[in-house]
């Protein structure tokens, strides 16, 4: 007797597996014989799926059946068929969901985040302080020096006492060629006509970031596209922090052009799913995460335009290098709780883009 196995989910209960209905759910047969129907063979229905083992019977517990976890359908369906065929009942189990989103909460019990303004931020799309002279940005944040070492340039790899690698391919008067300057903060060399190069060649907002080292000179902005963050707490709290409600995060942003400071200017980009729901837990470091993240946004850190990497979509909205959990109930992805080291590198990643404690304002 078949017993095609239905959608609902069930426990680890002794059930015969049958094949795919993209087979027609036909009797599992091996060399020509019903195995349904051979002696010793354990046939147990659907309704007795729900029961126990029988004593001494060997149980596989496949999992799987939705295409997640650890083996391949593939595998857990041949191991099926090999522990049907020898007479044996197979333990099925299906891959537990993520737990994406809190149960429905009514508009009235969203309430304002404590120490931080408003519940909404919003992006327009002309946000940058443009307007500044590639020049005057490399020597506020550059010194000269008297002595050049001999060694590399990390930007055009030229050696440091010789010119520059852009000299002949960039002009800029009062920078020559073979001027040298070091960075203030972290003392790494270039020749400031490299600098210039390097700027030219980013976003043009007034900052440096030392290729080397990664410190940031000034107030480093994105390229992120127009939307909206929203941001309020919630009666629920995230595993791992039951004594505190939680913070969430509604980012939208929508499909748009491309402008010049983007891959592609003048194409389409694409901006897949949106709105996206993000959450921390209510508490002190939460809510200065959540603070920062406000910053950033504000910055236009917290998306790009690139290729996803997920989909392979290119041309389209995408997390740029900071992440968030999108996961409320569970951590099945790896983007949700509990995660206890999630906070801390959250706040590693922001200061990476020029985001940190120090900015706070009081």
């Amino acid at each position: 007797m078949q017993s095609p196995l239905s959608n609902s989910n069930f426990p680890c209960s002794p059930v015969m597996p049958s094949l795919s209905s993209s087979h027609g759910h036909h009797a599992l047969t091996i060399n020509g014989q019903n195995n349904l129907n051979r002696p010793g063979t354990q046939r147990i229905t659907m309704g007795a799926a729900r029961g126990t083992i029988p004593p001494g019977v060997p149980a596989l517990p496949v999992k799987n059946l939705t295409g997640s976890g650890p083996f391949h359908p593939a595998l857990a369906g041949m191991t099926g068929i090999l522990m049907c065929a020898a007479g044996l009942p197979v333990c099925l189990t299906r891959a537990p969901k993520p737990i994406l989103h809190p149960p429905p909460i009514n508009k009235s019990d969203m309430k304002p985040v404590l120490g931080v303004n408003g519940m909404c931020r919003k992006t327009k799309k002309k946000h940058l302080r443009r307007g500044k002279n590639p020049e005057d940005v490399v020597r506020r944040y550059t010194e000269k020096i008297k002595v050049v070492p001999d060694e590399d340039c990390t930007i055009c790899m030229e050696r440091l006492v010789m010119s520059s690698g852009y000299e002949g391919i960039l002009q800029h008067k009062g920078i020559k060629p073979e001027l040298v300057g070091k960075l203030g903060k972290c003392g790494h060399m270039y020749h400031l006509l490299c600098l210039v190069a390097m700027y030219n060649n980013g976003n043009k907002d007034g900052s440096l970031q030392c290729p080397t080292c990664k410190t940031i000179y000034g107030e480093k902005t994105g390229t992120q596209p127009p939307g909206k963050m929203e941001y309020h707490v919630i009666p629920h709290c995230l595993p791992g922090y039951p004594d505190s409600k939680s913070i969430r995060i509604v980012y939208d942003i929508p499909a748009g052009i491309q402008t010049n400071e983007h891959p592609n200017p003048g194409k389409k980009f694409s901006a897949r799913g949106f709105p996206r729901h993000c959450y921390l837990p209510d508490n002190e470091k939460g809510r200065k995460v959540l603070k920062l993240l406000i910053m950033a946004w504000d910055r236009r850190l917290i998306f790009t335009i690139g290729t996803s990497s997920t989909t392979g979509e290119s041309d389209t909205v995408v997390w740029n290098e900071i992440h968030h959990k999108t996961e409320f109930g569970s951590n099945l992805t790896g983007h949700g709780f509990p995660d206890p080291n999630y906070l801390d590198n959250v706040l590693t990643e922001l200061s990476a883009q020029g985001v940190s404690e120090d900015n706070l304002k009081d």
